[in-house]
């Protein structure tokens, strides 16, 4: 099966994750139980290829092994992750895909909504002209963050298989709930016994990435004093004003909308509340982890203000670790790097590194034990209807993975 024909079958499952679905203050792994139904097509493709160790676990982790072939048994051995839920910024229900051959370089329009796909705001497209492009209707995401990636780690598999290259052991596996942060939660590390990996969960394609946010999330619970309007004077306290008041004590410039590159941020990702009580969402954001505990150092200073304004007990901070920087776990690590940019120069392209704005399984997996960089899909948008991708970047994701077992395969690491 073609790597395009994979993407289009994987994005017909709806396998949106929920932040909200928790006990006793943890999300449930997996937090939708609709993610099964993509794990288990993914672990008979894995039985159907000829796999060893398959398993869906109970949590919607799966995972095989591709034994080494004979003379090989002593390479180390390489792992390849890539997540199966969808981000829940966006509808990932009813994903209907828009198939473009011979793109001419344009704006698009999304037929499912009118909306446009425009250049001026995607200047990558003009780098896909004459390329087949898979876009969305305009009315969900596409998916293809990550199932581009489950979708080449599967094809790659079975080329390697196909064409009986020599490899070492390679090890898959696919997570649940990576985009809301816990998709490492759970990944067997005992089970799965690669020497390291890399999550294919990017979007350039020729980029290796292994540079992230350390990352937080930050929320302010608030108690008002409700009484009568009327008779409020000197006594009411509004919860929502309060929350208005935090917000405007955070740099306005340092918000996503503003920051590029390492630069930091707040960002405000949801409020709600009344008079009685209110709640501001935070998450925190940046690459130098000086300045990320500057951040939070900062918040844990507002708390304190906020009570000595507005009284003891108004405003309580409850600060979350969610990732940290790779670089430091990669750094001690650098063949891990090199052998990806080997492997991306052979396809012709130059290796593109940047640091990523965001994070990955291979993020919390490399403070686990398990090196792991990111590989670029050749996706772009992802996160909502303008998502789109190229049939020949998939295809070129694919060379790299094969050019990494290639490498693997030999050398003597």
């Amino acid at each position: 099966m073609q790597v395009e024909q994979r993407l289009l079958k994987y994005v017909s499952y709806w396998t949106t994750s929920d932040e909200n679905n928790m006990t006793d203050g943890k999300v449930q792994i997996p937090s939708t139980g609709r993610q099964f139904d993509l794990g288990k097509v993914l672990e008979q493709e894995l039985r159907d290829l000829g796999l060893k160790n398959v398993v869906l676990t109970d949590h919607c982790y799966v995972y095989g092994l591709l034994p080494a072939t004979a003379g090989c048994e002593g390479r180390k051995a390489v792992g390849f992750i890539s997540h199966m839920d969808t981000a829940p910024d966006y509808s990932g229900k009813d994903v209907k895909p828009q198939i473009i051959p011979d793109y001419d370089g344009g704006d698009i329009r999304l037929n499912g909504t009118g909306a446009m796909l425009k250049v001026s705001d995607f200047p990558t497209l003009k780098d896909l002209k004459g390329r087949t492009l898979i876009t969305t209707d305009g009315t969900t995401l596409l998916g293809a963050d990550d199932k581009a990636g489950v979708a080449e780690i599967i094809t790659a598999l079975e080329e390697i298989i196909s064409s009986g290259m020599p490899h070492g052991d390679i090890w898959v596996g696919f997570t649940p709930d990576e985009e809301i942060g816990c998709g490492a939660d759970l990944f067997d590390l005992d089970y799965f016994k690669a020497a390291f990996a890399y999550t294919v969960d990017g979007d350039y394609e020729g980029e290796v990435a292994y540079e992230n946010f350390n990352a937080a999330s930050a929320k302010f619970s608030i108690k008002g004093v409700n009484v009568h309007p009327g008779e409020a004077k000197d006594i009411m306290v509004n919860a929502a004003l309060v929350a208005c008041d935090i917000q405007s004590q955070l740099p306005p410039e340092e918000t996503p909308a503003h920051t590029e590159g390492r630069q930091g941020f707040y960002h405000l990702t949801d409020m709600k509340g009344d008079v009685a009580f209110a709640e501001l969402s935070y998450i925190v954001r940046d690459h130098d982890r000086a300045s990320f505990e500057s951040r939070l150092n900062r918040l844990r200073t507002l708390e304190v203000e906020i009570n000595q304004k507005y009284g003891t007990g108004t405003v309580s901070l409850t600060i979350t670790d969610s990732y940290s920087n790779m670089l430091e776990i990669i750094e001690q690590h650098p063949y891990v790097v090199d052998i990806a940019k080997k492997a991306i120069s052979m396809t012709g392209l130059t290796p593109l590194s940047r640091p990523v704005r965001g994070g990955t399984d291979g993020a919390r997996l490399s403070f686990m034990g398990l090196p792991c960089p990111n590989l670029g899909t050749g996706g772009y948008g992802f996160h909502g209807p303008y998502e789109h991708i190229s049939v020949e970047g998939m295809q070129t994701a694919v060379s790299v993975i094969k050019n990494i077992v290639t490498i693997v395969a030999e050398s003597d690491l």
